[in-house]
């Protein structure tokens, strides 16, 4: 369950409230979360956008998202829904629309006896966050008597100087403390455990080294296509979509050192250390891939270049494998292994550590030595740990079969919460740290402006498959080769 302590009466206001974020995600996470007894006079949602709907239609379509989000039609859900939420249409957005939004945010508090504390959300395009922002505070909504917070979706920014450019007009107007720049994956319960799994187990910690560790993957694999999505994705590819944010986080929870407190800034203190210690990406650390046609789950598929709403010359890069060097004395000769990509065999999203072999191996039939240990974190599409070791099985003939420890969340501990919801009530409670800083965003994107200034030659693969050869090619420079464990 999520936690829901700590969280003061408030009023959530979404721009963007019609978008696709809001329907399928942001609504029945925000239900989740605020819908319960504990919290039902605490939490009100003001929808916000262009088009010409009142709270009547709004509702409406909340009904319609919660109902698709498998959430049943109980008297819980008619209550939030209808007492808790409202619209305001932005329209025009610079001719006074904000100044109405003002005014509506005011009546509302007084309407529902809320002291003043505001979440603002922008689950809107990059390019209009920055006078959104401005307009936020143009029109006072950032001047109140209780807290005001901003909420940022992913991406921040296209490279490093608009991110700079991003964050300074955001810091115009709000202090970096009051900015929750979100990325989901942080939510997820895998990830998160992270922090205990390594810094509450002497056993693994003691293990997390450049003297125990040959190498770390980190792979987000993706069964479907572009979909709706090409004409974003044909501006942003897999590097802006993926890399920069999803992956480089989970490389910095892997990779930081032991903070001296769990308290937020000395936890993504020692994330942005990882990220000044990564070395300059060189060309043979890279390896962009486009997929072409080709078979997935038994049925033929479109390759990049016919999807609809893609250009047929596109040179918008769908996959991506880097060969990162963190510079440090923890982690000093241990290639990172990062990889994502769209249309590829299977969806998984998973961390594998893997371990030195045995300096010698002086049992029969391995005359190429053991096969390494290795750890599993598995973050989709089943949230677990396995740990892989070597046994003989019963018998006089000795013989070596690999096994693994085997920890599954679902098993455990039953469904888990969506990341939204964990990260709407972090923000809720005024929590940053699941949350990424401004330092840290620039300092990702430093790691890889050479590589968007100068990208190497496109590799093509077929969809259904592992990804480009050149990508094996890549791991197996470093030493190993891609793990396939599940």
């Amino acid at each position: 369950m999520v936690q829901r302590s700590g969280i003061l009466p408030h009023l959530v206001v979404v721009l963007g409230a019609t978008g696709n974020l809001m329907q399928h995600k942001l609504l029945p996470a925000l239900f989740h979360v605020s819908a319960d007894e504990t919290l039902r006079d605490r939490v009100v949602l003001l929808g916000v956008a262009r088009a010409p709907l009142d709270d009547r239609s709004f509702r409406q379509q909340v009904h319609g998202s919660l109902t698709a989000a498998g959430i049943a039609p109980d008297d819980q859900r008619r209550s939030w829904a209808d007492e808790r939420v409202h619209f305001q249409r932005l329209w025009p957005a610079n001719e006074g629309g904000f100044a109405k939004l003002a005014e509506r945010v005011r009546e509302l508090e007084l309407t529902h006896g809320l002291p003043g504390n505001r979440i603002f959300y922008l689950a809107i395009p990059l390019d209009a966050v920055g006078e959104a922002v401005a307009q936020l505070g143009a029109s006072g909504l950032t001047r109140t008597p209780g807290f005001a917070r901003l909420v940022v979706e992913k991406p921040f920014g296209r490279d490093l100087a608009s991110a700079e450019a991003l964050n300074r007009a955001i810091h115009d107007v709000f202090d970096e403390s009051q900015v929750y720049r979100i990325d989901h994956y942080l939510g997820k319960e895998t990830v998160q455990n992270l922090l205990v799994f390594r810094f509450a187990n002497t056993l693994f910690e003691s293990l997390w080294n450049r003297d125990r560790v040959d190498a770390v993957e980190i792979t987000v694999a993706e069964q479907v296509g572009v979909e709706e999505r090409a004409g974003y994705y044909s501006e942003a590819g897999a590097v802006r979509d993926m890399v920069q944010n999803h992956l480089t986080q989970l490389l910095t929870l892997v990779a930081m050192e032991v903070p001296a407190t769990l308290e937020p800034d000395a936890v993504r203190n020692e994330k942005v250390k990882v990220l000044h210690a990564v070395r300059r990406l060189e060309p043979d650390d890279v390896v962009l891939g486009q997929y072409g046609p080709g078979v997935v789950d038994g049925q033929h598929v479109k390759g990049y270049r016919e999807e609809d709403g893609v250009a047929p010359d596109s040179m918008t890069e769908t996959y991506a494998a880097l060969r990162l060097t963190v510079a440090n004395w923890r982690w000093m000769g241990v290639p990172f292994l990062l990889r994502t990509g769209k249309r590829l065999r299977a969806k998984s999203t998973r961390i594998v550590v893997s371990f030195h072999r045995p300096p010698v191996s002086f049992f029969p039939g391995e005359p190429d030595g053991l096969r390494p240990n290795r750890l599993t974190i598995t973050l989709q599409p089943d949230e677990g740990f396995d740990l892989t070791f070597e046994l003989k099985p019963p018998g006089h003939e000795l013989t070596m079969q690999t096994h693994r420890m085997h920890f599954r969340y679902a098993e455990a501990f039953g469904p888990l919460a969506d990341a939204y919801q964990t990260l709407l009530a972090d923000i809720m409670r005024g929590d940053p740290t699941l949350f990424v800083r401004a330092d840290e965003v620039e300092a990702a994107w430093r790691i890889y402006s050479p590589l968007i200034e100068r990208p190497p030659p496109l590799r093509f693969y077929a969809a259904g498959s592992a990804g480009p050869a050149e990508a094996d090619r890549l791991a197996q420079a470093a030493g190993v080769d891609w793990s396939t464990d599940g």
